[in-house]
């Protein structure tokens, strides 16, 4: 504000008195009092510093201490049931007995480490990228090692930067922005841009810088599906922002409901929060499903309406199987809403114009199953230049993502085509992972509906079956003994029976009174079998040894 004008008049100056009880400020004291036109002369009091806080006695790194949104942060995926699955796989190399000879891992989608092999094309192009002196020693004859197309496009992306150890730019290499935008281009038949995409450590970077950029205290909410992946719940949490949570419908497929959203929406409102973004997980994770396009275009218009930043986690867009309704992308919907407006739709222009949409993308999942890499983007549509400066700001903090995933993105959006040499092979091996993956999603979801006290949906999409668990009265007072949730209770049970590793679905978010798991159908072919077996054995077992300790009715029956 202006400094106040003085009352004094033209004339002669006064002289100058000091009043006995007034204080010279120190030097430094004038400087801040110079510096802010509110400021006083303080009293002697004032101007004592203030007492210093008490000396630690505790050092700042104990659990006392340390931030306590981080102790408040739960990340089921990777919780307590692995602290047992490491327990007994460490008795096991021990030479311990036990009822299995074997963990297996169900509760995380990471391909790879469950026996996936890695795409040909994708691997033979970044040992290049790697491995520089292949390509230029005199002494190999390296066409006669590497395709054609592969030596071409490494020595594309070599081209792109000093070397794979060198950082990039922050918003990600020029040439690998340009393949995703094309690769988005020709998805949805709509023009894409390089300048709106950011190369990113796998989806889950984006997402953070997203939800930091959005979320300023608890005064913010954002809408996340219930279940959800625990990805959108522990970052609220560390930003000590506001999760409302929106229900799926588990008896339409895990579908999505305008009065759910709508439902959220009003209960962030009515306990303070205000509403700011809306996560969509397409197809879903944890509960597999594959959204239509009816739905997606609600959901976009739902966003729109209510000035909800839409966040599309569209990382399974590979991964939709049989009859499932096939993949509609947010940006198509945007780009359809678009067209509209430009027939004459005002609403649908308006709608257009302002829905901030954020779509995400990984080398993880889809066929690829490149979880080491790290490699992911993420679009930006109707976001302002000066948001985005802030944004590669927050990007430009780490510098950049790792060099090796962004060109892993590069091949992923942009693969061999017809009459390259490549294109037979790599076709055959994505054909026979999707397949496998539909069969194995099939056989597993069919044998947990024959199991007593299960039900489940089959997966459309994604890597995951959630199915419903029955739990009786007697099994719930035991997991409140045991200080646990009635479902992780089982998911240990079931761990220490089979050496089966799932994730209890409180993890996830579920309605009160229901119970899930989460498992993955990535095991190969081979390993179903015994997966199944197992399952089947402890459940029979499990529902009997319970069912005569005086109460048989189930909790649940979904």
């Amino acid at each position: 504000m202006p400094a106040q004008k003085s009352n004094r008049g033209k004339g002669s100056p006064k002289k100058k008195t000091t009043s006995p009880q007034s204080v010279i400020p120190s030097a430094d004291e004038a400087i801040l009092q110079k510096s802010s036109p509110h400021s006083v002369i303080p009293s002697a009091e004032e101007a004592l510093p203030p007492a210093p806080p008490p000396v630690p006695t505790v050092s700042p790194l104990s659990i006392e201490e340390i931030n306590p949104l981080v102790k408040s942060a739960q990340y089921a995926v990777r919780g307590r049931l692995l602290d047992v699955a490491k327990s007994l796989e460490d008795k096991l190399a021990s030479g311990e007995t036990l009822p299995f000879t074997n963990i297996v891992r169900c509760n995380i989608g990471n391909p790879q480490a469950l026996g996936q092999r890695p795409l040909t094309f994708v691997r033979q192009t970044l040992s290049l990228l790697l491995n520089p002196g292949l390509r230029d020693a005199p002494e190999i004859d390296i066409s006669a090692i590497y395709p054609a197309d592969v030596l071409e496009r490494a020595a594309s992306y070599a081209g792109a930067v000093p070397s794979v150890g060198a950082y990039s730019d922050s918003q990600g290499i020029r040439i690998v922005r340009e393949h995703v935008a094309e690769f988005i281009g020709a998805r949805d038949g709509c023009p894409a841009s390089a300048d709106d995409i950011f190369l990113t450590d796998g989806a889950s970077a984006g997402v953070k810088a997203l939800m930091t950029m959005l979320l300023r205290g608890p005064q913010d909410a954002v809408l996340c599906p219930i279940p959800q992946y625990p990805l959108y719940s522990a970052t609220t949490t560390l930003l000590n922002a506001t999760l409302a949570g929106y229900y799926l419908d588990e008896s339409n497929a895990w579908g999505i409901t305008e009065d759910a959203l709508l439902q959220a929406v009003e209960q962030a409102r009515a306990g303070g929060a205000t509403p700011r973004a809306l996560v969509v997980i397409n197809p879903g994770n944890p509960t597999g499903q594959s959204l239509p396009k009816e739905s997606v275009e609600m959901i976009l218009r739902f966003a729109a309406k209510h000035k909800l930043v839409l966040m599309a986690d569209e990382v399974y867009q590979e991964n939709v199987y049989g009859d499932a309704p096939p993949f509609y992308s947010f940006k198509k919907a945007l780009s359809a809403l678009r067209e509209c407006g430009a027939a004459g739709d005002a609403e649908a222009a308006e709608q257009a114009a302002s829905t901030q949409l954020v779509s995400f993308h990984s080398t993880s999942k889809g066929f690829i199953g490149e979880c080491g890499l790290r490699g992911g983007y993420f679009e930006l549509q109707n976001v302002p230049l000066d948001v985005r400066a802030q944004l590669l700001k927050l990007m430009s903090i780490n510098l950049c993502s790792n060099v090796v995933g962004q060109f892993a993105t590069g091949l992923m959006v942009r693969p061999p085509v017809d009459g390259q040499p490549s294109f037979e092979k790599y076709t055959a091996e994505r054909e026979a992972i999707l397949q496998s993956l539909y069969s194995r999603a099939q056989r597993i979801a069919a044998e947990l509906n024959t199991l007593p006290g299960f039900s489940c949906n089959a997966a459309e999409g994604a890597m995951y079956l959630f199915p419903s668990v029955a739990l009786t009265t007697p099994m719930m007072e035991a997991a409140a003994a045991a200080g646990m949730a009635a479902d992780e209770w089982y998911c240990i049970q079931l761990l220490e029976a089979t050496g089966l590793v799932v994730v209890p679905g409180s993890g996830f978010g579920q309605k009160e009174g229901t119970f899930h798991f989460r498992t993955t159908f990535l095991p190969p072919e081979d390993a179903i079998t015994e997966v199944l077996a197992k399952l089947k054995d402890f459940q029979a077992g499990f529902m009997q040894s319970w069912a005569t300790q005086g109460d048989d009715e189930l909790a649940l029956v979904a």
